[in-house]
């Protein structure tokens, strides 16, 4: 299996840069996020420099030691002219790979193969495949690399996106656009990134403990199973804990909010969810008793195992404090990530 082990798609959000600082030494040298810049719609130029300067902070703070990519998938023409000094700046400075994709406007995509022969440390594909694949991307993947300094080393990060229920071929749709994707050039990565936790209402964790199915570890599995020769090029890939669909959401003003949130574990098949509460009367007891839920079900490691599951544990056992959105949506992606990475090593991975 290649190296990194595990890529996750994560947004340049606080939540997400706490989880990755909180993993253990050795499960951070496995992990190689795809950071996605938040959308940053309706400001004014000075506005938006200063917001991006916060996103940008927040991963290079937590990519300051380990290779990452580097997105903004969001950013249109007029924002891309405030934020593509920025991201040079960045890019040059810490170990950050410039992204970009053959939907990318013209501007963008040159903007990032300059970036990468500067920068030296190579280039992300990002080609996504959120409705199936009809190979409409591989001729305009061969622009790209024919555009590409031929000193730059590319990765390939195949993004599914969601992969739920409604996708139930989604593992031989992914082989197709690889088995085109993959002879187009001798990629340093290969990364195969689906979503596999939908979107939550209050009607689906209203009854306690709540499983859905890790629908884009399937997606892997099957891939693994293919017998295709390139198997050993492909890296792992998900959205951690969140919705594909979250990636896209702009991030809250901080006023105000729902009054309710969700607390995410993730086992070998599923990820198990409860309904926690943001504020109200006996939010605090509701709380507790909802992460006692999580600690006694079977699937539950023992808390030494990350920061998430130590966190759940003295949350249960009212040593520690019952958290908000950001703390809930840490801990899911600390213990996700440590699992993930234990179990591509428990299938050979060194």
């Amino acid at each position: 299996m290649s190296e990194p082990l595990y890529v996750p798609a994560l947004p340049a959000r606080p939540h997400a840069a706490d989880a990755c600082r909180r993993l253990r030494p050795d499960t951070q040298r496995a992990v190689a996020p795809l950071w996605s810049l938040p959308p940053r719609p309706g400001l004014l130029p000075s506005e938006l420099e200063a917001v991006f300067r916060g996103d940008l902070n927040k991963v290079t703070k937590a990519q300051r030691y380990h290779p990452a990519w580097l997105d903004a998938p969001f950013a249109d023409e007029g924002q891309l002219s405030v934020l593509g000094p920025l991201l040079s700046g960045v890019v040059a400075a810490a170990p950050l790979r410039p992204v970009t994709g053959p939907e990318r406007s013209r501007a963008q995509q040159t903007w990032a193969l300059d970036a990468a022969q500067r920068s030296g440390d190579g280039l992300g594909i990002r080609v996504r495949m959120a409705e199936g694949w009809g190979g409409d991307a591989v001729e305009s993947v061969r622009d790209l690399l024919a555009r590409a300094d031929l000193a730059v080393r590319v990765d390939l990060l195949l993004d599914v996106v969601a992969v739920l229920a409604d996708r139930p071929d989604a593992s031989k749709e992914a082989l197709r656009a690889l088995d085109a994707l993959v002879p187009l050039a001798p990629w340093r990565t290969a990364a195969v990134i689906g979503g596999g936790m939908p979107p939550l209402t209050a009607e689906l964790v209203d009854q306690g403990l709540r499983d859905e199915p890790r629908t884009d570890w399937t997606l892997w599995c099957e891939t693994v199973e293919s017998g295709r020769p390139y198997l050993s090029l492909l890296t792992y890939g998900d959205y951690g804990i969140q919705p594909a669909s979250d990636l896209a959401r702009v991030p809250p003003s901080g006023r105000g909010g729902p009054p309710w949130g969700a607390l995410r574990y993730t086992t070998d098949r599923s990820f198990v969810v409860v309904k926690m509460l943001a504020r109200g009367e006996g939010h605090t007891t509701n709380n507790r008793f909802m992460a006692r839920q999580l600690l006694d079900s079977p699937g539950f490691r023992m808390p030494s195992t990350s920061a998430g599951e130590a966190w759940i544990r003295d949350c249960a056992q009212g040593s520690g404090g019952t958290g908000n959105f950001s703390t809930w949506l840490w801990v899911g992606n600390a213990q996700h990530m440590t699992y993930v990475v234990q179990s591509l090593r428990g299938m050979g991975a060194p």
